[in-house]
């Protein structure tokens, strides 16, 4: 009974933890460095990347103490303290199930029902290791932009809307138009620029449709600026997985857009940026089928330059 009690107790300890850590993850720059965690962690749950960040804020490449050695051929180094994540536990129970007869009547059975929960599991991060080299894990790239054709196929195959590169009005280097149900990408931009602002706009056509509502003034300007901030967000850790660092162009953009937003707008929001750019990083990246791009470094940085408009219908970046 005392060891199910500390179980119980070591899960309460965490997911406070969690719910602790959505908060503070938005102060003082700590949004940019989970971002960049999420983008190495997309397969894991968002409350999982969440408390591997909070645990071990650089690391690259987790796994369990057995998994090292036989998978790996890597050993956990003495000393080591594991970083504590949540894993799913189903197990079944007899419940009283209420069924519905043709004739509509009712009878009461009791049933085997599927459930979970979830218990805590230990991790080591690749650094807390040692023995065979790994392959490569995140690609520091220099250079032109590699299969740049097939990204940019594989992402406006994905995309809602059709995307055209083509000139319009106005300052901004996209537009997720929802009337029209279409994306516009300026021409003539770099090929960095132009993966991440269709990565930005195709974010909006999947989390953003177009909502009729009564909202105005400081509420419509409130809502499009978080809207804006989860398709940049999204951006970001896109091009973060694949080596393309969009950072002095996306930060300077989100900076303090979290301020007078409630612990569960906050943590609503980290949940759709995490599985929108999960989902997207799949698509665009299927096992052994596309190469990681590679960039170029700029010798200069385009600066940022985003329409203003107030349309309900458009949001640009």
């Amino acid at each position: 009974m005392q060891e199910q009690l500390s179980a119980s107790e070591r899960l309460k300890a965490l997911t406070d933890q969690l719910e602790q850590g959505v908060s503070d993850i938005f102060q003082s720059g700590q949004y940019a460095a989970y971002l960049t965690a999420m983008s190495k962690f997309h397969h894991y749950s968002f409350g999982n990347a969440m408390l591997i960040f909070m645990q071990c804020p650089n690391a690259s490449h987790v796994a369990g103490y057995h998994d090292w050695k036989r998978k790996f051929g890597r050993q956990v180094k003495r000393g080591e303290h594991g970083i504590t994540i949540l894993a799913p536990c189903p197990y079944r129970r007899r419940e009283e199930v209420e069924e519905t007869a043709p004739d509509g009547s009712t009878a009461t059975t009791i049933q085997l029902v599927q459930r979970v929960g979830f218990r805590t599991v230990t991790v080591f991060d690749v650094s807390q290791t040692e023995g065979k080299p790994l392959p490569e894990l995140v690609h520091k790239l220099t250079g032109g932009v590699v299969d740049y054709e097939r990204i940019t196929e594989a992402i406006s195959h994905l995309s809602p809307y059709p995307i055209s590169i083509e000139a319009f009005p106005g300052a901004a280097y996209g537009c997720c138009n929802f009337v029209e149900q279409r994306i516009l990408v300026q021409p003539d931009m770099s090929q960095v620029q132009t993966i991440k602002t269709m990565i930005h706009e195709v974010s909006h056509a999947k989390l953003h449709a177009l909502k009729e509502d009564a909202v105005s003034g400081e509420n419509r300007s409130e809502q499009r600026s978080s809207r804006e901030v989860e398709a940049e967000s999204v951006a970001y850790v896109v091009c973060q997985h694949f080596g393309i660092d969009t950072s002095d162009y996306s930060f300077g953009y989100v900076a303090g857009w979290s301020r007078g937003k409630d612990l569960s707008q906050l943590k609503t929001s980290l949940e759709r940026i995490r599985d929108t750019a999960a989902e997207l990083i799949d698509s665009i990246d299927p096992p052994k089928e596309l190469s990681p791009p590679v960039q170029e470094k700029p010798a200069q940085k385009r600066r940022n330059a985003r329409g203003k408009r107030n349309q309900p219908d458009r949001l640009s970046r």
